[in-house]
């Protein structure tokens, strides 16, 4: 590939949500193609992109790539740019997720079982996959990753920033499909490849999974967006009060997540940190908040407090038990159906390695996730009320209400209180916190107060 390519796959790069470079220099570096897809016109091919970083750390990125002949003045926001290609010729270069019969190349790679030496399409026995001529589109959220829905029988997600191994999403749901779990979309199938990275080695990773399209599900953090609204609107009332309460919902999440928490236990790996292990934990804690003050300058007056939290940690008298979690919970990553709650995307938090994100870790982190998602949710709420004192005690009356409904309702499924965990809890609460802060500074600044905020109540609860 042309220097010029990679410079125009940069500034593509740069503008997507799911890359998680932004606010970094970077360059592009190495661009390994996979086989063209059958059948699809335009031209169009998996490439695999490998970005480096001032640091010296690297991702790899899946990004699907049609090559037209000229430019097409209806896909200009697709479009990455125009060079000469050295096998092809002049062309222009685009994301080809959005041209209709990409996705149907894919669908029939499923129905073929199609199995080549850098191209693998595997299907969960007894799937029932949609119609190969079923035409998929793009799903317009915001999200980490590519989805594209097939009519209302299944959604493919192509996972942008991929990892030599298997993707935790895939293994996973597969586990909980074959479980018979009542709490996550069944997996239908997903898509393996080889490319060969910068240094010439041969590696295998995960790009993208396919699972059933739950029909009647309503996305989580959408119902908790209308109940903040609904109080905040009304003059006198308590949330209790209000027709969108969501302290009932929240506490059946709560069940649902202690049910596949429950289930991971019981098919996965399980263990325990004990004195060193959990001094490691404390000391990554300490880690990650002293690189977040040099990216966002408003933690340093509360370093020290924070701090503490993570000391204490490593004091915890009792082991820890561990175990594969969810890894990157929230309202958004829910969906309400009237089956219940349903868990997705357990794929981890994006900024963290391969390695990190199926390591064993507390349960508690993923409830410390759903208690920061409820702030989120009147936070966000509030930007578009405004901030005064009357609206912001409301906003903060409807996120107890609904943190401990949610607490109360997992405590209900393990028939253990969670107040005995407070320490360790309130470590994982405030190492989110942290998480987002420098993800705010880096991709939505005007939303930096909602960390901010939290991060300033948990050091006055000192």
């Amino acid at each position: 590939m042309t220097s010029m390519f990679h410079d125009m796959l940069a500034t593509y790069l740069t503008h997507r949500r799911w890359f998680a470079g932004k606010g970094r220099n970077f360059e592009v570096t190495h661009v390994h193609p996979l086989p063209w897809l059958r059948e699809a016109e335009p031209r169009a091919r998996i490439e695999i992109v490998t970005v480096r970083f001032d640091d010296g750390k690297q991702d790899s990125y899946q990004f699907p790539t049609a090559y037209l002949d000229r430019p097409d003045p209806e896909m200009g926001y697709a479009l990455v740019g125009e060079f000469t290609h050295p096998e092809l010729g002049d062309v222009a270069a685009y994301d080809a997720v959005y041209f209709k019969a990409i996705p149907e190349s894919l669908m029939k790679g499923f129905h073929a079982h199609l199995d080549t030496p850098d191209l693998r399409f595997h299907v969960v026995d007894a799937a029932e996959l949609p119609d190969a001529s079923l035409p998929g589109s793009v799903m317009t959220a915001e999200q980490s990753n590519t989805s594209i829905a097939f009519g209302e029988e299944a959604i493919l997600k192509l996972y942008r920033r991929i990892s030599p191994g298997s993707n935790p999403d895939i293994e996973i749901h597969d586990a909980l499909t074959r479980h018979g779990g009542d709490h996550v979309a069944p997996l239908l199938g997903w898509i393996e490849a080889d490319w060969v990275d910068t240094e010439g080695r041969r590696q295998s990773g995960d790009l993208a999974m396919m699972q059933k399209f739950l029909r009647t599900g309503t996305d989580g953090w959408d119902i908790a967006l209308s109940s903040v609204r609904d109080l905040l609107v009304e003059e006198d009332l308590h949330p209790d009060e209000v027709g969108g309460d969501f302290a009932g919902e929240a506490w059946r999440l709560g069940e649902a997540t202690a049910d596949v928490h429950a289930d991971l236990a019981e098919l996965l790996a399980t263990g325990s940190l004990t004195g060193p292990e959990q001094a490691r934990l404390a000391e990554a804690m300490r880690l990650r908040l002293e690189a977040a003050v040099h990216v966002v300058p408003e933690l340093r007056p509360y370093a020290r407090t924070l701090d503490s939290h993570f000391v204490a940690v490593a004091g915890l008298d009792a082991p820890v038990p561990v175990q594969r979690i969810h890894g990157d919970l929230h309202l958004g990553q829910t969906l309400r159906t009237v089956k219940g709650w349903k868990i997705l995307d357990f794929e981890g938090e994006p900024a963290k390695s391969l390695p990190e994100r199926v390591a064993l870790d507390s349960p508690l982190r993923d409830i410390a996730g759903m208690l920061r998602s409820f702030d989120y949710a009147a936070g966000a709420t509030l930007r578009q009320f405004g901030t005064g004192d009357h609206l912001v005690y409301r906003a903060r009356e409807w996120s107890a209400r609904n943190r401990g409904a949610f607490m109360d309702g997992y405590a209900s499924t393990t028939g253990s209180s969670l107040d005995e965990h407070q320490t360790l809890l309130r470590a994982y609460e405030t190492d989110k916190a942290v998480y987002e802060a420098v993800y705010e500074a880096r991709n939505r600044p005007s939303w930096l107060a909602i960390p901010l905020q939290a991060i300033a109540r948990i050091a006055a609860e000192e």
